[in-house]
Parts: C-alpha cells; structure tokens; sequence
C-alpha cells in the first residue's frame, strides 16, 4: 500500500511539475507577443509623428515655394533696377513687391503658425528621434523576451512537454542585416 502511495505521490508531483513548465512556456510565449506589441506600437507612434511631419513640410514646402518664386522674382526686378538712370515706376514696383511679400509672410506665419520652420522641424526631428530610441528598446526587450521562450522550448525536460502539450516553434529574434553587414566582428559561434 506504501509503495502505491508513493508511486502515486510521484505520479502527482511528475504532473503538476509539467504542468508548471507548461505553464512557464505560455507565460514566456505571451510575455514575447507583448513585446512584438510595444515594438509594433512605437513603430505606429513614429507613422502617426512622420505623417504629421510630412504634411508640415508639405506645407512648409508650398509656403517655401510660393515665396521662393516672389524672392526670386523680387530679386531679379532687384538686379533689372538701372542704377544710371532713375526710374521711379520701376523703384515703385520693387517697393509693393516688398510689401507684398512681408505681407505674404506675416499673414502665411499667422495662419500657419506651426511654419516657424526650424524650431517645428527640429521638434520632429527630435520626437521621430526618440521613437527610434523606444524602437530599439523594445526591440531589445522583444529579443531578450524570444530569448527565453526557446530556452523554455528548447531544453529538456521542456522540450519534451512542450512538443506533447503545445508544439510552439522557436521564435527568431529581431535581426538587423544592415548593421551587422556593415559590422566587421563576427563571434566565432
């Protein structure tokens, strides 16, 4: 009757280890699901950033093409202006261009206010800057949490419950060819 109890006893204890490590392996699992999630929510947090960026400059690129041309235009009616002979019309018409233009700007600047170019673009830059910081760290976590679910996966005994329970495959970590390709180290394993 011993001997029965034992053996179930060890029976009892085989099957809530491998259920524990069953476990273990879906706790890994998901934990790596969530960090492929906070990668794929910063990577939409830098979109959201690069299209607001991209109709800031759309603008900025239309407001600079507008006046680019009445500078320029304002420039060569600048350069025709003789300076040997006095033309007042001429003088006159380079003077209204002027207003115009101080005119153009201060009403585009106060209608676009976000077109204070340098600061708005440097701001952007910054936030998509700091996006790519938040990629790679969630990158990083993302890797480090693949790491441990196919250490789960991959060593005995968990091996051997995972392929009768949950048959999940080895995660491949993030790679980045680019830089390793441009990365003269190469570890020897």
């Amino acid at each position: 009757m011993t001997g029965l109890l034992i053996f179930l006893g060890i029976f009892v204890a085989l099957i809530v280890w491998g259920i524990s490590i069953r476990n273990n392996i879906v706790r890994y699992f998901n934990a790596t699901k969530r960090a492929w999630s906070e990668v794929a929510n910063f990577e939409r947090q830098k979109v959201k950033t690069l299209e607001a960026l991209e109709a800031t400059l759309d603008q900025y690129t239309q407001f600079e093409k507008s006046t680019l041309e009445k500078v320029t235009e304002l420039r060569q009616q600048i350069l025709n202006l003789n300076v040997n002979d006095t033309d007042i019309s001429q003088l006159q018409q380079i003077e209204k261009m002027s207003k115009e233009l101080i005119r153009s700007l201060n009403v585009v600047v106060e209608n676009y206010p976000e077109l204070k170019a340098d600061a708005l673009y440097s701001k952007m830059m910054d936030d998509i800057q700091e996006q790519n910081e938040n990629v790679g760290a969630a990158i990083t976590i993302f890797n480090r949490n693949v790491e441990l679910f196919n250490n789960q996966i991959e060593v005995f005994p968990n091996n051997l419950i995972n392929t009768l329970t949950l048959s999940k495959k080895a995660i491949r970590p993030f790679k980045d060819n680019l830089a390793t390709e441009n990365f003269d180290y190469k570890p020897n394993f």
